[in-house]
């Protein structure tokens, strides 16, 4: 059994040929899915999502591209949204991105904030995109922790070695997508090499970053089997089993029965 831990059900062209795509995934050994929020319009979609599909998983959470259009976001708003169905099991996507700083900074980090507050209130796992505001990222984190644990996913992670070591530090998990199978990703396949396999999980972030030998094409959960090859091998370990740690540790993570 495959889980993929970070998808995008609700895009296109995934959203209009949705049997299709969980058909071919189901083929490939992948079972379970969860489908991330990153507006109010992707949520709605996901609800019905995982309202038709009893094995995809939602979130509801607001990217950081988007937090300059959700100042006004409330933390009970988040809370309650979380609410509506017991598939909902994580706060997010959120984080920092400032390599496009499509939002300002600082609307980023109060948005990620009452996204942690969030997690915090509920105990349900924080999914976290990250780019470019390592030093930021781990502050907040960092500090936010130290007022109340909560659950830490670092979503399609590509950060260094050193700061993967930070993050292990607060209890992080860390999820492999199709980048780590890219030519030439030496620093990347090295610092997941040095991860305790129970905090990987893999991931499409479909229909994005398609692996290798399909790099450049449209992404979708059936390709994760590219990816859970490729980490398994460098993990010494083989496809069944390293399939078997990282769906494991996405029910630990995610705290749910499967």
């Amino acid at each position: 059994m495959i889980i993929d831990s970070h998808c995008h059900l609700d895009f296109e062209p995934l959203f209009n040929n949705l049997e299709q795509v969980i058909k071919r995934a189901n083929n490939n050994g992948v079972k379970y899915f969860l489908t991330i929020s990153t507006t109010d319009k992707s949520f709605k979609n996901i609800l019905n999502i995982i309202n038709d599909h009893k094995n995809i998983f939602g979130s509801y959470g607001i990217h950081p591209h988007e937090a300059k259009n959700y100042k006004d976001l409330k933390v009970q708003k988040i809370i309650q949204n979380l609410k509506i169905d017991d598939n909902l099991i994580g706060v997010g996507e959120t984080g920092l991105d400032f390599y496009y700083n499509h939002s300002d900074k600082k609307s980023q980090k109060e948005c990620f904030i009452k996204h942690i507050q969030a997690s915090q209130e509920t105990s349900k796992t924080l999914i976290v995109h990250s780019r470019s505001a390592d030093i930021e990222m781990f502050d907040i984190l960092s500090s936010e922790i130290k007022n109340k644990k909560f659950n830490i996913l670092m979503h399609c992670f590509t950060g260094s070695k050193n700061f993967a070591h930070k993050l292990l530090d607060l209890n992080c998990y860390f999820s492999a997508s199709g980048i780590i199978t890219f030519k030439k990703n030496y620093e990347l396949v090295d610092t997941f090499k040095s991860i305790p396999n129970d905090k990987i999980l893999i991931e499409t972030d479909s229909p994005y970053l398609s692996p290798e030998p399909l790099r450049g094409k449209s992404n979708e959960p059936s390709h994760l089997m590219y990816t859970l090859k490729f980490i398994a091998n460098i993990k010494n370990q083989s496809e069944e089993n390293f399939s078997l740690i990282t769906s494991n540790n996405f029910i630990k993570l995610f705290n749910i029965n499967i």
